[in-house]
């Protein structure tokens, strides 16, 4: 908005013109409202300035176009973090991971040989990175443990994610096709360009949670008739039991594997208890809220 120009300064002093009475009240008005449009001007020019250059000023919208405000998450990460299962609750074998275990590169680092097995290639990634949900930042983790099992060589990865419940069901319907789709397999081992026989079974969880699925995959040395592997001749099978649980927005996935007989015990404890678990953090979280 352009102001009236101010007047020149003068050396001389004026005459100071006379006001009727009648003309004093409509002066006063048009200097108040000067001095408002003026500071009206300042402060739009001040905005302006905070702006970052090349920031477009902000437009009005209806309050129906308006952003909502983000709501905070139901589950922080203090509360996932205390829903966490832990060595205490699978019995003193049980201890912190001390590193991966020597049999993840070896066994689970391969690719599926056969084209249109894109399913069964998946599966081997997600059994190797721990990764069921996705890799972007929306369904990374929000807590994870690792342990091990330091008798029978075992070890137990527990991970905590927020998403949405529609897509967590998405993926543990994906996670029930695979006995079908992946039942048998070859897959060639990145370490030495052997082959692997995996065989993919159904496995039944407890009843917890909103939502659950189960797979047993074992990984063995080199099928019939494409030679042999250190596994093979060692007699080295791995199995792995993976296996994912839905609370609400909320779910935990967990890869129990070992060389030896699995642990059935320690996955059943797992679901058990981190369903509790879960189910308590959200309770808390709505309360806080």
């Amino acid at each position: 908005m352009q102001h009236a120009p101010a007047a020149r300064p003068s050396l001389a002093p004026a005459a100071r013109p006379s006001l009727t009475p009648a003309a004093r009240p409509l002066l006063g008005a048009a200097l108040s409202l000067a001095l408002a449009l003026t500071a009206t001007a300042c402060d739009a020019g001040e905005r302006a300035a905070d702006r970052p250059a090349g920031t477009a000023p902000p437009t009005a919208q209806s309050p129906a176009t308006l952003p909502s405000p983000a709501l905070p998450p139901v589950l922080t990460r203090g509360q996932a973090r205390a829903a966490l299962v832990t060595a205490a609750d699978l019995g003193e074998a049980w201890g912190p991971t001390r590193g991966a275990a020597t049999w993840r590169d070896e066994m689970l680092k391969a690719t599926a040989e056969r084209t249109g097995r894109a399913d069964c290639r998946r599966l081997l990634d997600v059994l190797y990175t721990e990764d069921l949900f996705g890799g972007s930042a929306a369904t990374a983790p929000r807590a994870a443990a690792a342990l091990d099992d330091a008798d029978g060589g075992a070890q137990l990865h527990y991970r905590i994610t927020s998403y949405r419940a529609a897509d967590i069901d998405t993926t543990l319907a994906w996670l029930g096709t695979l006995p079908d789709t992946c039942g048998r397999f070859e897959a060639r081992a990145a370490t030495d360009g052997t082959n692997r026989e995996i065989r993919v079974t159904a496995l039944t969880p407890p009843e917890a949670g909103d939502a659950r699925e189960g797979l047993r995959v074992t990984v063995s040395g080199a099928a019939e008739g494409t030679g042999s592997t250190r596994a093979d001749s060692e007699g080295e099978v791995l199995t792995v039991d993976l296996v994912a649980v839905r609370v609400g927005d909320d779910a935990f996935s967990l890869t129990n594997g070992t060389l030896g007989e699995p642990a059935d015990d320690a996955t059943r404890t797992c679901v058990e208890v981190g369903t509790e678990r879960l189910t308590e953090a959200r309770r808390q979280g709505r309360a806080q809220v």
